[in-house]
């Protein structure tokens, strides 16, 4: 018995078959018949849908609480470029001192 690989669904799929599930022309079943899927997940997408139908206009609000973290991003890897530098440093004078280290 060979296995199936699962279908991966695009959001703008999921959003056309749930919408078409929220207009109640056809049942769940006739929709599921059409797009080839499961009845219970045209259900589940469209109580996904009606679930979230309110942050469809929340997008601009989103965007303004989104922080960026670029700058933070940078002075860490200038921080552990720094860090990086010193303990090649150390190690360098460690061989030079005759010290036994232990590289872990």
């Amino acid at each position: 018995m060979s296995k199936k690989n699962r279908r991966r669904h695009s959001a703008k799929f999921k959003a056309r078959v749930a919408m078409e599930a929220i207009k109640g022309i056809k049942t769940a079943a006739e929709i599921a018949a059409e797009y080839e899927i499961h009845p219970v997940q045209v259900s589940e997408w469209k109580k996904h849908l009606m679930d979230n139908m309110d942050s469809a206009f929340e997008k601009e609000a989103k965007k303004e609480k989104q922080k960026d973290f670029r700058p933070e991003r940078n002075a860490l890897q200038a921080k552990v470029g720094q860090l990086t530098m010193e303990v090649e440093w150390l190690q360098k004078k460690c061989v030079q001192l005759g010290l036994d280290i232990d590289e872990k």
